[in-house]
């Protein structure tokens, strides 16, 4: 066997509105499922989905406080009063900021952007921004993406007489801003009909309210900040998405083709991987490390030389965030292992001074990934008495209310549930580890820590073809809500497989079911070739996927998660080196099992768990049940395998069958060898062996070994007397059959365990070894 890392959660849609799908919407049944895992039942609501293009963005007037906020901006555009955008310094809120700017600046507003430096300033809005800003005579301030936990400042603002108006995403608190207007879905009595925008769409919608119609020209800018900001991408979100990357792939902005370019996506399909993995990132990158201005700048730019330097200077910024997080990944995982072990804590709370605030919530994603545990990252600053961090979650438990629990010991916290910031004094740190490991133990089961894939359809080879495939790619963008459809292949055949890349971590493997065949990539997999026999038969979670070629496009699986459910047999018959070979086969779960004294004085100076059965008795009552068995040498009787798996069944077995000698003939002599010898003897009457048996084994063209296995035999069955090297031929012998003799029945016995262990093919030998496991299975289940 080979267990699988993670929970696998096939889906298994209702198969009469799976045919419906299908025949409405004339699509492959593979369609069909995943339309259903994501909730889509009807074709009206099918089509809202694949065809969204069509039905256009929500009346954005349909937000509470949107005609009292477009009525404030175009009061300052008219008085040409000064307008600041307050954003967020991560992708959503440079996009953000980026598309109400961009959308100001057209409408004619003395208009101007600001985003907190994240080490100086945090999150959010503050009481020195929001002075600075009053003092340099901003009477309107506008946040974008952030503001709806910034009670304190609301006051300031309207203290100062600067009108605020907040646009947000994220979690309302119990307390809103007594701010001028909030612009926010999710807010109370808020009856906008889709709640799940980001921050940047919040801020399409009101450019969208501004200029009278959608601003297609920044949905582009819209798509980075929904996608990298992970929220659900359906809805509105799908929309501004997909139209995004269509406007994305023909894009003239020349910040962002001279960002695609560093980042060596130029010239290649552009999809939501494109903004997950090569926008996104070096985005984020520059509020991670220093001010995020320069990101805005990027974005906004007309001219080429100006777009190509920061985009340099960005790239170089994504290089360094890449090795500061190596780095507290590193120095986290270290104070796992020797502070807060992972059996006594569900949740990771993990602090250190000068742990870049910029990337730590990089850091807890990473953590997730490595222990799947919550795991809040903190860096400790002593110099204010604070500690500021990020938290990241898995399925089941709830970050935004388990941390709202603790709400008196967080003075400024923020987020999802799945995601989290804060800041909280250093000596609080402590009670909050304590506190979330509480609530933790109280919901979280053992089960729940196992990773879980949710899967959205078994499949079989013959429904994966190109086709199918590009069928499955009318569900983009995938994301949160959304995401790529992973795939099962259950107990298909292994054929080829083998190690590749430069440093053999990689896995290429061939699959075969019902005369299909399918390639199939396994990036990091590599160390599961010697974990998979020949012949075994694999069942793998993963995404689909077209491989091109020399104009050539084939389907390939790309391997996520791989198990084999059934006992595999490791054949190392006929190894030359048998340590190493042992050594190779040393895991925690091996037991290695000799029968004979004489392997063990090579085994000596092994680290093994090694099992001396030297008779069937000793292999009586063995639990072998979940174990991996290497068998080092053959007993003296099968019989002995017999009785070991009578009630019980490894997981693997490695046979190794050393012999210390061949055994000293291939085949036993026949009942004319045995006639013509006992003629031989009756002839002579006496015969010298030790002198003479050679001779005569070289006249018949014999060996030495055969005259005397003859000749023990005639002893058992009273045929001849051996006496000092004599045998001498009984004239009247009892009637026997070669059978009765104790060498014979041994012989005939040593020739059966051999033919069985050590000379059957390797299938005859997995099937010799299957039919005793499928006894064992009735025995125990009996």
């Amino acid at each position: 066997m080979l267990k699988a890392k993670t929970r696998w959660d096939v889906s298994k849609p209702h198969p009469d509105k799976a045919d419906e799908l299908m025949n409405t919407m004339k699509v492959t049944p593979l369609v069909a499922s995943l339309l259903l895992n994501r909730g889509i039942e009807t074709a009206e609501q099918a089509d809202q989905f694949l065809n969204i293009e069509k039905h256009g963005f929500f009346d954005p007037f349909m937000l509470l406080g949107m005609d009292k906020t477009i009525k404030r901006i175009n009061d300052a555009i008219a008085d040409q009063e000064k307008i600041l955008i307050f954003g967020d310094y991560d992708a959503d809120g440079v996009s953000s900021t980026t598309v109400l700017l961009e959308t100001l600046n057209s409408l004619g507003a003395n208009a101007d952007f600001y985003i907190p430096n994240r080490f100086t300033e945090g999150y959010g809005p503050n009481e020195m921004a929001f002075r600075h800003a009053h003092d340099e005579g901003f009477s309107l301030i506008i946040t974008v993406d952030t503001g709806i936990s910034a009670v304190n400042e609301a006051a300031l603002a309207k203290e100062l007489g600067v009108d605020l108006i907040i646009t947000d995403h994220h979690e309302p608190g119990p307390v809103l801003p007594d701010a001028y207007a909030i612009i926010h879905p999710k807010q109370p009595d808020c009856q906008y009909p889709f709640k799940e925008l980001a921050g940047v769409g919040v801020a399409f919608k009101l450019a969208h309210a501004l200029l009278g119609q959608a601003p297609e020209h920044l949905l582009e800018i819209a798509a980075i900040g929904t996608i990298a900001d992970l929220v659900p991408l359906h809805g509105e979100n799908r929309l501004i998405a997909r139209l995004g990357i269509q406007q994305l792939k023909r894009t003239e902005r020349k910040g962002l083709k001279a960002l695609l370019k560093v980042a060596g996506a130029e010239g290649k399909d552009v999809n939501e991987e494109t903004i997950g993995f090569a926008i996104g990132p070096r985005i984020n990158a520059v509020g991670r490390l220093s001010s995020a201005d320069p990101a805005v700048h990027l974005l906004m730019t007309e001219d080429a030389e100006e777009a190509q330097s920061l985009a340099k200077d960005i790239d170089l910024l994504n290089k360094e965030r890449q090795k500061i997080v190596s780095q507290i990944t590193e120095e986290a995982t270290q104070q796992v292992e020797s502070m807060y072990p992972i059996e006594e804590n569900p949740v990771l709370i993990l602090a250190k001074e000068d742990w870049n605030p910029g990337v730590v919530g990089i850091v807890a994603s990473r953590m997730v990934e490595k222990y799947y545990r919550p795991t809040i990252i903190l860096s400790i600053d002593h110099g204010k008495g604070i500690a500021k961090g990020s938290a990241r979650s898995i399925a089941g438990f709830d970050l935004f209310a388990n941390l709202s629990a603790c709400r008196e010991i967080l003075p400024h916290f923020g987020g999802h549930p799945m995601a989290a910031g804060m800041t909280l004094n250093i000596e609080d740190v402590d009670q909050l580890r304590q506190r979330l490991n509480a609530l933790a133990a109280e919901k979280l089961t053992e089960e729940d820590f196992i990773p879980l894939k949710k899967i959205d359809a078994e499949c079989a080879l013959t429904e994966i073809t190109t086709d199918s495939i590009e069928e499955v790619g009318m569900l983009a963008p995938f994301g949160m809500s959304n995401p790529k459809p992973l795939f099962l292949l259950d107990s298909v055949q292994l054929g080829s497989m083998r190690k590749i890349g430069s440093d053999q971590t990689h896995l290429k493997l061939a699959v075969e079911q019902n005369h299909q065949q399918l390639d199939c990539i396994g990036f990091g997999f590599g160390h599961l070739h010697d974990h998979m026999a020949p012949l075994a038969k694999v069942s793998m979670v993963g995404e689909l996927s077209i491989n091109e070629w020399n104009n050539f496009r084939k389907p390939q699986f790309m391997i996520q998660d791989l198990a084999v459910n059934e006992w595999q047999l490791f054949d190392a018959r006929g190894t030359r080196n048998l340590q190493k070979a042992v050594e190779k086969m040393n895991d925690k779960k091996n037991v290695h099992i000799v029968f004979q004294k004489e392997t063990l004085t090579l085994l000596e100076g092994l680290d093994l768990n090694l099992l001396f059965l030297e008779n069937g008795q000793e292999a009586e009552g063995l639990d072998l049940k979940d174990k991996y068995v290497t068998f080092i040498d053959t007993p003296s009787s099968i019989d002995h395998l017999n009785v070991l798996f009578e009630q019980t069944r490894p997981d693997r077995i490695y046979a190794i069958f050393h012999q210390h000698t061949e055994h000293f003939f291939a085949t036993i002599p026949t009942r004319e060898h045995f006639k013509w010898y006992y003629g031989f003897l009756k002839q002579k009457g006496t015969f010298d062996l030790k002198k003479h048996a050679e001779a005569l084994a070289r006249h018949k063209g014999w060996s030495n070994e055969t005259i005397d296995f003859m000749s023990q035999v005639f002893f058992d069955l009273e045929f001849a007397t051996i006496e000092n090297g004599i045998i001498s031929v009984n004239h009247h012998p009892p009637k026997r059959d070669l059978a009765e003799s104790t060498a014979y029945a041994s012989k005939l016995q040593q020739l059966e365990l051999e033919n069985t262990l050590l000379y059957s093919s390797y299938q005859d030998l997995k099937t010799w070894f299957d039919e005793r496991m499928k006894i064992s299975s009735t025995l125990v289940n009996a």
